[in-house]
């Protein structure tokens, strides 16, 4: 069975240890890189020693030294590191699978142009569920075009710094999308004092942090006499771990091109 080659940035984070035991467990996954900030008090550690196991793999600052046996490069970090990852990642050829969210748009930009020389899945959530929910969404407001306000609620752990969060940002696009509308115009993302009647061709955001909430998504149509909520709700980051590896295979035998989940699970 051919062996998927992959890197994992910030590995001795939260994300980056489920990664590096999910890579290890997973029968066609080798880790063969690992990388973190220059602080981290990981640097030159084995990346599997959290799981008292040994891989071989020593956590690397040097982006060049991490990379350097790698096919694949999957990142859950910071917009800034990312974009250092993918500058390194276009000049030696290695694939990359972005679940980092908070990019600006010049950001995202920049990730698409490195997607003609390398292949990329950018997707601000990995999870099969959540990708499938966003489907679901696709096809909720086509059907509840007219008629329907929209409102989406997420709620994320006290340690997380961006909102309105990736994927409820990406719930949005969906279903603006859907209605021919753009996201940047209709979104409204807060409230308060004497608003006036609201706008029926606005999507609404609201944003909770608390505890150690991993993730809560919910889509509400709210129309005259019945309302339907659409919600996806996250118990583990196990799910985001399980989608990328799956991203990471699906980039097998692409050399570029920038891709998101619903390529990688057919949903198109």
């Amino acid at each position: 069975m051919k062996q998927h080659k992959i890197a994992v940035a910030g590995a001795s984070g939260r994300m980056g240890q489920m990664l590096i035991d999910a890579i290890r467990q997973s029968g066609d996954c080798e880790l063969s890189g690992a990388l973190d900030v220059a602080a981290s008090p990981g640097i030159g550690a084995d990346a599997a020693a959290f799981s008292g196991h040994t891989s071989g793999v020593l956590i690397h600052s040097d982006i060049r030294q991490g990379l350097k046996n790698a096919d694949v490069l999957i990142d859950f970090t910071r917009p800034e590191g990312t974009m250092a990852h993918l500058a390194v990642c276009r000049e030696l050829g290695v694939k990359l699978v972005i679940g980092t969210t908070g990019f600006s748009e010049a950001q995202k930009a920049e990730i698409a142009a490195a997607a003609k020389d390398i292949a990329i899945v950018f997707a601000p959530n990995m999870s099969v569920g959540v990708n499938v929910t966003l489907k679901l969404l696709e096809m909720a407001a086509k059907a509840m075009s007219t008629g329907y306000d929209i409102e989406i609620i997420e709620a994320h752990h006290r340690h997380k710094v961006d909102a309105p969060s990736g994927t409820a940002l990406k719930m949005g696009e969906v279903i603006a999308d859907a209605l021919g509308r753009d996201l940047k115009e209709c979104a409204v993302y807060a409230r308060e004092g004497v608003t006036g009647e609201r706008d029926p061709s606005s999507i609404g955001f609201a944003a909770i942090r608390g505890g150690d909430i991993v993730g809560d998504h919910t889509v509400l149509f709210a129309g005259t006499g019945e309302r339907i909520e659409i919600s996806h709700k996250s118990s583990s980051r196990a799910n985001y771990v399980l989608g990328s590896l799956r991203a990471a295979r699906f980039l097998e035998n692409r050399t570029s091109g920038l891709f998101d989940m619903f390529d990688v699970l057919n949903l198109k």
